[in-house]
């Protein structure tokens, strides 16, 4: 589709135009120069031939149907074009000539016609260049748009289809938690159902997007982490910290997680005393950095366990969206209270 530009970049771009053709001018009127002594009557022929013939064309070509690759008329159209913009603007541009000089291009037809088609000759050779020139710049950008616009619908697609898997992912963690829970104990595990409903109410929506506010990822964690909690008791401490001029930016929908998943199923729910579980938000410079952290069994343990599909997804789901500016980095903690961090960085200026 031929998608209409602003104002001020279609400006730009005839200007840009008019400033090519007055180059060329300045070449042909050196060029007859060289054959006719007074280069300042050449040069003001060579300008005014020009920029009429290139104007008439510019202003004509809008009123046929144009192809969107190009945005030139289509098939014949572009010949007559051509060739009646040439006419109409060799025409203009040589009584404009005439006027400044006070020669008579016509008396010249008259008395010498091989050099005045010798003219006309040259002014079609040159705008047949330009035209040209236009038309493959035109063609050209209009497919790096279009590849443009391909990249970008095949990563929505792949980040739709990032967030289909993500959803059963969760969902099957979840139940299968609540299924050991009504076994041992049936009140709690009503009140984790409520919990899950509220959940996976509040999730469902936001899931259909492919990114929505920090303030909404951390909570539907808050929610999550109430249904851990309801599971493991005292063994789960938590500690969220989200500065409120954080909370508007925009982050991939369910980023956090598949990373508090991880941090629990592998790092803490295998320590027999359980541990400490924090989520933080940070401004770091130009960056955007998430943390999770958690006070577990340690990478070690992570790394064998063999299932990785939420730092694997959560990978994927930046670099489609972010490239090399985002990243996803685990590591051990450095500190006495060891477990495992997970760092979460995103350029700011790809957050609004």
């Amino acid at each position: 589709m031929d998608t209409p530009k602003p104002y001020a970049e279609h400006f730009g771009t005839v200007l840009t135009r008019g400033l090519v053709v007055v180059v060329f001018n300045v070449v042909i009127g050196l060029g007859l120069a060289l054959r006719n002594d007074n280069m300042v009557v050449q040069m003001v022929y060579a300008q005014a031939i020009g920029l009429s013939i290139w104007l008439t064309i510019e202003c004509a070509r809008h009123a046929f149907k144009r192809d969107p690759r190009s945005n030139w008329p289509v098939g014949w159209r572009r010949y007559v074009l051509l060739v009646g913009g040439i006419l109409v603007g060799y025409t203009i541009g040589t009584a404009i000539g005439d006027a400044f000089s006070g020669y008579s291009t016509w008396n010249m037809m008259l008395a010498q016609p091989r050099q005045t088609l010798g003219y006309l000759f040259l002014a079609f050779t040159m705008s047949g260049v330009i035209t040209f020139f236009f038309h493959a710049r035109g063609r050209g950008a209009s497919l790096e748009q279009l590849a443009a616009t391909a990249q970008r619908d095949a990563s929505q697609a792949q980040l739709q289809l990032l967030s289909s898997q993500l959803e059963p992912h969760m969902l099957f963690n979840t139940l299968a938690n609540l299924r050991v829970l009504i076994a041992l104990d049936p009140p709690r595990a009503q009140e984790m159902l409520d919990h899950l409903v509220a959940f996976m109410r509040s999730t469902l929506t936001a899931s259909r997007g492919m990114l929505h506010p920090l303030g909404a990822e951390f909570a539907r964690l808050n929610d999550y982490l109430a249904l851990m909690k309801i599971r493991m008791g005292e063994r789960l401490v938590t500690e969220i910290t989200l500065p409120d001029s954080l909370s508007e930016l925009a982050v991939p929908t369910l980023l956090l997680q598949p990373l508090v998943e991880n941090a629990i199923k592998h790092g803490l729910e295998p320590k027999v005393d359980g541990g400490r579980l924090v989520v933080r938000a940070a401004r770091e410079g130009a960056d955007l950095v998430l943390t999770v952290r958690d006070t577990g069994v340690g990478l070690s343990s992570v790394a064998n366990d063999g299932t990785h599909f939420g730092m694997s997804q959560a990978r994927e789901r930046l670099a489609t969206l972010y490239g090399d500016d985002a990243s996803l980095v685990l590591a051990p903690a450095d500190d006495a209270d060891g477990g495992v961090v997970a760092t979460v960085r995103i350029p700011l200026n790809r957050t609004a």
